[in-house]
Formats: C-alpha cells, structure tokens, sequence
C-alpha cells in the first residue's frame, strides 16, 4: 500500500482551514500543509511545537485529521508549552492529542507515522527523524523554521535504509 492523493480531500480541508484561520490574522504556509496531509489522507499525524510558536499550522493539521479521521499529536517539551498550545486550539475549536516529553522518546511510542511537521527552532529535528516510525505506505516530512545553518546535513541520509522507505 503505498500514500494516494485525494484532490477532493485536500480542497475541502483546505476551505475548512482558511475559514478558523480567520481568527489569527491569517494562515501563511498553513493551507500548504495541511491540504498535503489532508490529501494523502494522513492517519497519524505528528507535529512538535514549542512555547510561543505559530498555531495557525497546528489548527491546520487538526482540521486534516479530522478530514481524514485520523490521530493528530502534537509534542510539546514541558508543562508551560502544553498550556499555552491548548488554550490556543481552544480558542479555535480544536483539541488534538497533546503529549509532553522529548520529542525523540515520544515518536519512538507512535507507530506508522503518515505526516510529520517538526518545528527545527531546537535544532534536534534529526534526532527526531531518526527515531521516528514513518508507516509502510510513505510518509511526508516538513521541517518548519529550518535555516541554512540547521541545515547542513544531508536529509536523505535519514532515510537510507536500502530504498525500503518512501519518504516525500
């Protein structure tokens, strides 16, 4: 089985993110993300956020799930994040699954990982790739607040396992 694009899927959830967007100004790269994981009809998606980060991509995410009646989790790194990342979604209408820990431990508990936005502000965005348990059919990966300077691996190298993952 491998991730099929759903067009349908990916504009409805589109449309749905744009409207509880509204409330924060605005969605940036947003509508991107979440039609790509709305359209590969993601069933686990996994994003990491950190203390006064953008919400507007976890109200996407959310509103991708719920398209494709899937699991959203998102990875907090202590109690103060968790805090302020709920009462934002609430604002919104959205409540995902909210896990505190380090990242790299956490998605070594989720199985077949569809669809991963890992925020690169803490730098540890390889750790977590590398632990993470990306499911059979492929998976996408984005790293969000990347930089030249994080970025002097090579991302491929992640994934070399002898051609057995897709990963987009």
């Amino acid at each position: 089985m491998k991730l099929i694009w759903s067009p349908e899927m990916a504009a409805k959830a589109f449309m749905d993110t744009v409207k509880s967007c509204e409330l924060h100004q605005g969605s940036s790269v947003t509508e991107l993300i979440l039609a790509m994981a709305a359209g590969w009809n993601a069933k686990l998606i996994v994003e990491t956020w950190c203390r006064g980060g953008v919400i507007t991509t976890s109200i996407g995410l959310a509103v991708a799930s719920t398209h494709t009646c899937g699991r959203h989790v998102c990875i907090v790194p202590d109690e103060d994040s968790r805090t302020e990342y709920v009462a934002a979604m609430g604002k919104s209408g959205m409540s995902p699954e909210v896990v505190v820990g380090e990242p790299e431990m956490v998605v070594k508990e989720l199985d077949f990982i569809d669809f991963s936005v890992v925020d690169s502000r803490k730098n540890d965005f390889v750790r977590i790739l590398k632990a993470a348990k990306f499911g059979g059919r492929g998976a996408v990966v984005i790293c969000k607040n990347a930089n030249s300077r994080a970025a002097d691996f090579r991302l491929w190298s992640l994934f070399d396992d002898g051609g057995s993952r897709r990963i987009v």
